[in-house]
């Protein structure tokens, strides 16, 4: 077999020649309805600078695309009034037209048509839509920017502002303490106690700061100045120490310091002047038979801080005595049985302590008003000078207001039963606030042993219900006592201890002996389980059980 050779291949594949006609370019036309002008002048294939596209070959139905599309714009810029509409004929080619040819008048002529097909009134309505939505938004944020400028305006003026009107706090440039310290009782953690208000821990702890800087100074025999020691308890509280925290702490702890004024103590500061007065701290020590100069041991700190905190507390049980004493009706709590405050008692409300008066400087006289000055350079002077001071006494004077006397605060207004209580008779409310109080009461004066009693309780129905399902799943009659433990940790959603667990599991076997039972075999202990009572009867009892204990 012959091979064929390469020109034969190309001869074969390439098609014999045929008439084509020659390329021409159309004549591109401004779409317009309008014949030309018989004037106008007609485009010859050769006047076009565009290289002419092929004919479409015999195969395709449908005209070959143009070689440069027209440029459409969004449906939002067709419907403006300056923005140029698109051609009908999407074919057509981008041509410049130049303004007043005529060209330019056949283009606005033909374009005049388009503007009012159907498309674009739907999207010059859509446009119209939006344009009214943007306009209604410009408008609620203008009168958004009203209302905040006439608010700041009333704030600036001292005006309460809508919010605090309609009861909500102050900002943090208010006058108002800050959450941590109006609810610091509340966040206190483990169970809720005697826990004093967080101003009185802060004073607590200025007061074992400066105790500490005292007795440094003062085992040193360094005369102890308010300076130093205010200097100190702030590097260590890094909180502002003033005079008038120094007088709460007198007043809680009247024998704890002896102050004095004092001069002519070497300070080596240019700001304080050697014949200045000083206020001078001097501790409070039992002198001890045959010692001379008692130190200030850190036993001695212990007990006095144990004795500030004591005193601390003792106030704050008189402010939560006379709290009890304004209830309806009123609850009498032994003070050696209170191990908590009332439940409606707000300890961080309680108010400051009133600081003592700390010994001042003696008063030199100085003359401040032309009055003065004339009484004591009387004689001195010439009449002329007592004349003028006399003249300038009289034009100072201010009419003295007679002091009114002071009104004693108008006495409260018996407390008038709210609307919502209107019709029910007084009875009931006395005997359902008597029940309240002994609850209360109750609470009150519950030790810690009984409140993790209760809150063992409180979790048994749910141990209950998840050991039923352990035993179920493993299909034993007993379980040893630790599985049983390790299982209930793993399933209950409270972290406990496996100790903490098996107190849960010996109060329930306590409580319920004939549902949960426990036998000591040598050295183990296993559970035994009566899996056919019914678990909603052992939970109605749990409860029972449980409601019994907070009653008491």
């Amino acid at each position: 077999m012959a091979q064929p050779r390469l020109t034969d291949f190309f001869a074969r594949r390439r098609p014999g020649l045929r008439a084509v006609p020659p390329r021409v370019k159309q004549a591109w036309r401004t779409p317009s309805p309008a014949k030309p002008a018989p004037g106008a002048p007609a485009r010859t294939p050769g006047s076009s600078r565009k290289r002419a596209r092929p004919p479409a070959e015999p195969a395709r139905d449908h005209p070959a695309p143009p070689a440069r599309r027209r440029l459409r714009l969004p449906a939002d810029a067709v419907s403006g009034p300056t923005a140029p509409a698109a051609p009908a004929d999407p074919t057509a080619p981008a041509e410049l037209a130049v303004p007043g040819s005529p060209e330019q008048a056949s283009l606005s002529a033909g374009l005049q048509p388009c503007l009012a097909t159907p498309e674009k009134k739907a999207s010059s309505k859509v446009t119209f839509s939006e344009l009214k939505s943007c306009l209604q938004r410009a408008r609620e944020l203008g009168a958004r920017a009203q209302e905040l400028r006439a608010r700041a305006q009333r704030k600036d003026a001292g005006e309460p502002s809508v919010l605090e009107d309609q009861g909500h706090p102050a900002g943090p440039c208010g006058e108002k303490a800050p959450a941590y310290q109006r609810f610091h009782a509340l966040a206190q953690p483990g169970p809720p106690g005697l826990v004093l208000p967080y101003k009185y821990q802060v004073l607590a702890e200025m007061f074992r700061s400066m105790d500490a800087i005292v007795g440094l100074l003062y085992n040193r025999s360094e005369t102890v100045t308010f300076a130093k020691v205010k200097q100190g308890v702030q590097d260590m509280m890094r909180k502002r120490f003033e005079e008038r925290n120094v007088g709460q702490i007198r007043t809680v702890y009247p024998t704890s310091y002896r102050f004095r004024q004092e001069r002519n103590i070497p300070t080596f500061k240019d700001s304080i002047k050697r014949s200045d007065y000083q206020l001078t701290i001097e501790p409070l020590l039992d002198h001890e038979a045959g010692s001379t100069a008692p130190q200030l041991t850190a036993s001695h700190l212990l007990q006095r801080r144990r004795l500030f905190s004591q005193n601390l507390e003792k106030r704050v049980r008189e402010h939560h005595r006379a709290f009890l004493a304004s209830l309806n009706p009123p609850v009498v709590v032994p003070e050696d049985q209170l191990t908590r405050w009332h439940p409606r008692f707000n300890v961080d409300s309680v108010p400051d302590i009133e600081p003592a008066e700390l010994p001042q400087p003696p008063t030199v006289e100085k003359p401040a008003t032309a009055q003065e000055v004339l009484a004591r350079a009387r004689g001195l002077l010439s009449s002329r000078m007592e004349k003028a001071l006399s003249d300038l006494a009289q034009r100072t004077a201010k009419p003295r207001s007679p002091g009114s006397p002071g009104s004693a605060p108008p006495a409260t207004p018996p407390a008038t039963p709210p609307a919502a209580l209107k019709g029910v008779s007084q009875d009931l409310l006395e005997r359902i606030r008597c029940k309240e109080a002994q609850k209360q009461l109750a609470q009150m004066t519950r030790r810690p042993e009984q409140e993790q009693r209760l809150q063992r309780l409180e979790r048994l129905p749910e141990l209950a219900r998840v050991l039923r399902s352990i035993f179920v799943s493993e299909r034993k009659p007993a379980l040893p006592m630790d599985v049983a433990c390790s299982r209930l940790l793993g399933s209950y959603s409270v972290a406990l201890s496996p100790g903490e667990m098996e107190k849960h599991v010996q109060l329930l076997s306590e409580l319920l002996p004939d549902w949960l039972s426990l036998h000591r075999v040598r050295a183990d202990t296993y559970i035994k389980l009566d899996k056919a009572a019914d678990l909603a009867g052992v939970l109605t009892r749990l409860a029972c059980l449980a409601r019994a204990e907070v009653a008491l």
